[in-house]
C-alpha cells in the first residue's frame, strides 16, 4: 500500500485522541455559543432597534465562542477519521438539552419538571451511553493527508462509482424537490445529507493539508488543494439554503433529529469509502461501534421528541369594519394575519393599527344573536330597532 496509512501505534491513538476531543470541545462550545446569543436576544426582546444586540457583551461572546468551536470541528478533522468526527455532533444537542432542563428547572417544582422532562432525562443518558461506545470502538486508522494521497483517493473505482451515484440521486431528489414541489422533510434532508457527505469529505481533506502545511510540509500549491476548497464552500452554502428552507416548513427539533441521523449515516459511508477507515478494523469493532452511533441517535431522537414544538394552526374569527360581517377562518396561514381596519380576535388590533383595544360594547344595534334569520335580512326591521 502507497499511502502512508498506520495502524493501531502510539501515533495513530495519539491523533485520534486529539481529533476526538477537539470535535468534543468544538461542539460544547458551539452550543454554549448559540445559548448565549439566545439569551441576548431574548433580553432585548420588545426594543425598537431589531440590530441592538450588536452593541451587547454577551451577544459577541457567543459569536467569539462559535468561531473558536467551529475552528476545533474544522481541525479535528485533521486528526481523527470522517466515522468518529460525525457522530460527535450529538454532543451538541446533548449539551442544549442539558442548557435548557438548567433554565427550564428554575421556573418548574421538581415534581412536575421530572415529570414532564423524563424523557429528555433518558435521552441524554442514552446518548453518553452511545458516544461512549462509538468513541471506544471507533476506527483507529490515521493517515496523512497529502496532496498525492488525496488525489490517489479520489481515482479509484470505488470514490468514482461513490461518487457517480451521489450524484445521481442528488440530481432525482432536486428534480422533485424542484419540478414537482415535493417539500417533504425526508427529500430536503435527504439533499442536506448528501451535500454534507462532500463537505466533510472536503473538510477533512482541506484540514489535513493545512495543518501539514503548518507542521512544514508545503500542501497548498497543489492544484486538488484549490478544488477541495472550492467544492468545500459551496456545499457549505447550498446545505445552508436547504436547511434554511427546511426551517420555514417544519419544526426545529424535528429538523435537528432527522439531520443528525441521515448525516451521521453519510459521513460514516463517505469516510468507509473515500478514505478507508474501515479497511482494518474487525467485525466486533465495526458492530460495536455501529451499536453505539444507533444508540446515539435513538437518545437525540428522545431528546428531541420533548422539547416543545409550534402550535398548530387554531380557527379565528375576524370582523371586517368596512363590512360589517364576522368571518371563520378556518384554513390559512399558522400566524394570524394583521388585519389593518378590522379587529381580529387574538390580535385585538384596533382600528387604527396603532396600539391593542377591546372590541366595543356599547354598540346601537343588538346583538346579532337576538335576530332571527328572516329579520337578519329586513332592512326596514333593523332601522326601526
Amino acid at each position: 500500500n502507497m499511502m502512508n496509512i498506520s495502524r493501531a501505534d502510539g501515533s495513530s491513538y495519539t491523533d485520534n485522541l486529539i481529533g476526538t476531543l477537539l470535535a468534543i470541545g468544538g461542539n460544547l462550545l458551539v452550543s454554549i455559543s448559540l445559548t448565549i446569543q439566545k439569551y441576548s436576544h431574548v433580553k432585548l426582546v420588545g426594543t425598537k432597534d431589531p440590530r441592538s444586540f450588536y452593541r451587547t457583551k454577551t451577544w459577541w461572546c457567543g459569536f467569539v465562542l462559535a468561531c473558536i468551536g467551529e475552528g476545533a470541528n474544522f481541525v479535528s478533522y485533521a486528526f481523527a477519521p470522517l466515522a468518529l468526527v460525525a457522530p460527535l455532533n450529538a454532543v451538541s444537542i446533548l449539551t442544549s438539552a442539558i442548557l435548557g432542563l438548567v433554565f427550564l428547572r428554575e421556573k418548574s417544582k421538581p415534581k412536575d419538571f421530572a415529570k414532564r422532562y423524563w424523557l429528555s432525562f433518558l435521552g441524554c443518558i442514552i446518548t453518553i451511553a452511545g458516544t461512549y461506545l462509538f468513541v471506544t470502538f471507533g476506527p483507529n486508522s490515521h493517515e496523512k493527508l497529502t496532496a498525492e494521497n488525496i488525489v490517489k483517493h479520489i481515482v479509484g473505482w470505488p470514490v468514482l462509482l461513490y461518487l457517480l451515484l451521489e450524484i445521481i440521486t442528488f440530481c432525482l431528489l432536486l428534480y422533485f424537490y424542484k419540478q414537482r414541489s415535493a417539500n417533504y422533510l425526508v427529500i430536503i434532508l435527504l439533499l442536506v445529507a448528501l451535500l454534507g457527505s462532500v463537505t466533510v469529505i472536503t473538510v477533512k481533506a482541506v484540514s489535513g493539508m493545512l495543518v501539514l502545511t503548518a507542521e512544514g510540509n508545503m500542501q497548498l500549491n497543489y492544484p486538488i488543494f484549490s478544488v477541495m476548497f472550492v467544492c468545500m464552500v459551496a456545499s457549505v452554502v447550498f446545505q445552508a439554503r436547504f436547511l434554511s428552507q427546511a426551517s420555514k416548513l417544519y419544526d426545529s427539533c424535528l429538523i435537528a433529529c432527522v439531520n443528525y441521523t441521515l448525516s451521521t449515516i453519510f459521513a460514516m459511508v463517505a469516510g468507509a469509502v473515500f478514505y478507508l477507515e474501515f479497511n482494518n478494523e474487525d467485525i466486533l469493532h465495526i458492530c460495536i461501534f455501529l451499536l453505539g452511533s444507533a444508540v446515539c441517535i435513538l437518545g437525540v431522537f428522545l431528546i428531541t421528541k420533548n422539547r416543545k414544538r409550534t402550535k398548530a394552526f387554531e380557527p379565528y374569527v375576524t370582523m371586517n369594519m368596512t363590512n360589517g360581517i364576522p368571518t371563520i377562518h378556518d384554513k390559512g396561514l399558522v400566524v394570524q394575519p394583521d388585519f389593518n381596519g378590522s379587529f381580529s380576535y387574538g390580535t385585538l388590533v384596533n382600528n387604527d393599527g396603532v396600539a391593542p383595544a377591546t372590541l366595543p360594547v356599547n354598540l346601537e344595534q343588538p346583538p346579532v344573536h337576538s335576530r332571527s334569520s328572516d329579520a337578519s335580512h329586513d332592512p326596514p326591521d333593523l332601522k326601526k330597532d
